[in-house]
């Protein structure tokens, strides 16, 4: 039960934080980085959360089913711009490929130095 508080508390203050800074980072992304650093410091123990985390994941796919109404729900819409989501698709696909490529290198290179 600790764990899963633990993760809710880190979501929380995640959110909050959001609204504080006027939506500019996600409150899920604010929260996961607490929730990271808190382990990584070891201010929170990685058993204490190993169960609920996996129970979360085990059950992720039925958060997913509301997005996926929406989308058949948005057919027509979809179809009308399928040129403009096919396109930022490859290219937003392609950048990510060059920054993680060019993020590795630079680390390689620090690392082999």
């Amino acid at each position: 039960m600790k764990g899963l508080f633990v993760i809710l508390s880190c979501w929380l203050v995640g959110n909050c934080l959001s609204i504080v800074i006027d939506g500019y980072l996600s409150g899920n992304i604010i929260g996961m980085l607490l929730l990271f650093i808190l382990l990584c410091s070891g201010i929170v123990n990685g058993e204490t959360v190993r169960k609920p985390a996996k129970f979360l994941l085990g059950t992720m796919a039925l958060f997913f089913v509301p997005f996926g109404v929406g989308l058949i729900e948005s057919y027509e819409v979809i179809m009308d711009n399928i040129v403009a989501i096919v396109v930022a698709t490859i290219v937003s696909t392609f950048g990510v490929i060059v920054a993680v490529g060019w993020v590795f290198q630079l680390l390689n290179r620090k690392s082999n130095d």
